[in-house]
């Protein structure tokens, strides 16, 4: 079914612009991207795993639906997963990111992937004439999802840039009209910071992590480019998308369900989301939460009036003294003070039992804790307030733009901040 589709396009748009790798200078049309991948041999059998950010990726990719074999993207330097393949009518896997704990692989179907294609392209209005710039992960599924499947199933063109650096950014697209830029917060952020974000980006895109709301009023105010905030999962592909044509004012607010995607709040207050585009399983192990169409997540959510707002995920709660509170409620209102750049929270057991927990701050930020404690008195009961503050010069987000809250309550706990 892919290949098929991907045939359909390479010859609707055969002598059209498909593929330019910035790093070499290399292009391809869609004829020839075609016949690359028709000559290309994955010499070896079982899975396929498509690894970097180079061309190769999307020939790997093209020899595996060719050839009928399931397809496993992997980051650069990540081993092939010791596991078999998934059975048909699966064809491909997805590595989550194990932030909150082991990573796992989530099985689709060919029509799985095919139905996220077109959430995506139909919600944000990627159009063939605004090439999307490749600067995340193309095995990460955001980049999967919203970079490879839209030039394989719907004919945007992609240009490969090496590394997100604003100088390499600038000269990627500098001879194009528009482009369509997919990227993390923190890639916007060191733009921003930089005065180098493009002028011909068009449509402009932020997932992986939650897009700070002073950053998308920041860059609206200084180049007048909306940031969309763009929240999905490996699981499910593409969930929700702000596609205001004006800054959010509220941080929580994630947009507006995809085209064709269903939202749902179960009992315990988590997302629930139901699409064609819905992974068919965990792999090797199953779970209740995946499958028959429908994925639960950890995510707790409020639906009002047809947008979905975010309230934290469930496992992260902290408990004071019997009260809980999600860490987003408290990194939200820290990201609000003008010399907070960074930070996050969590949970750590208390010393007195009857607090259970102690909320802990980890922050990047010119100010310091007095000013900032008073600073969210202003804005959140005491109890809220942390009662630990660790500052540090970055969080260090992954390639994947998120921040292992797990990593930091481990150097926490260990006594390794320092």
């Amino acid at each position: 079914m892919l290949y098929e589709q991907w045939r359909k396009i390479a010859a609707e748009r055969r002598t059209e612009l498909a593929l330019r790798d910035a790093a070499s200078g290399r292009r391809w049309t869609f004829a020839e991207l075609f016949a690359a991948g028709e000559a290309w041999d994955i010499g070896r059998a079982g899975m396929v795993c498509p690894q970097g950010q180079a061309p190769e990726f999307i020939f790997d990719l093209l020899a595996a639906w060719r050839e009928n074999q399931a397809a496993c993207p992997l980051e650069p330097g990540q081993a092939p997963p010791e596991i078999p393949a998934p059975p048909k009518p699966c064809v491909h896997l997805k590595s989550t990111s194990a932030t909150g704990g082991a990573a796992r692989f989530v099985a689709f179907t060919a029509a799985q992937l095919a139905a996220d294609a077109e959430n995506i392209v139909t919600t944000m209005g990627l159009r063939p004439d605004w090439p999307n710039l490749g600067v995340i992960s193309l095995a990460h599924s955001y980049g999967f999802s919203n970079l490879v499947l839209p030039l394989l199933l719907h004919g945007i063109p992609l240009i490969l840039a090496p590394a997100p650096l604003p100088e390499i950014v600038r000269r990627a697209v500098e001879n194009e009209k528009a482009v369509t830029l997919p990227a993390v917060p923190a890639m916007w952020r060191a733009w921003h910071q930089a005065g180098s974000i493009p002028k011909n980006v068009r449509l402009a895109i932020s997932a992986g992590a939650p897009l700070p709301v002073n950053l998308e009023q920041q860059v609206f105010q200084s180049c007048g480019l909306k940031i969309h905030n763009f929240l999905g999962s490996s699981e499910c592909g593409g969930i929700a998308c702000d596609a205001t044509a004006t800054p959010r004012t509220d941080a929580t607010l994630a947009g507006t369900p995809l085209h064709n995607v269903a939202l749902h709040v179960n009992a315990d207050g988590c997302l629930t989301v139901q699409s064609r585009a819905v992974a068919e399983t965990y792999w090797p192990e199953k779970s209740g939460s995946l499958g028959d169409g429908l994925f639960q997540t950890s995510d707790l959510a409020e639906l009002r009036a047809g947008h979905v707002l975010l309230r934290g995920r469930l496992g992260d709660q902290i408990n004071v003294a019997g009260r809980k509170v999600s860490p987003e409620t408290i990194e939200r209102a820290l990201l609000a003070h003008p010399q907070v750049r960074e930070c996050l929270v969590f949970g750590a057991p208390s010393r007195d039992a009857e607090r259970l927990e102690i909320i802990v701050a980890i922050v990047a930020a010119e100010a310091r804790g007095p000013v900032l404690k008073q600073f969210l008195l202003g804005k959140l009961p005491a109890w809220q307030v942390p009662r630990e503050w660790h500052f540090v010069d970055s969080l260090q987000a992954s390639p994947r733009g998120k921040v292992p809250r797990a990593e930091w309550r481990r150097r926490f706990s260990a006594g390794t901040l320092a």
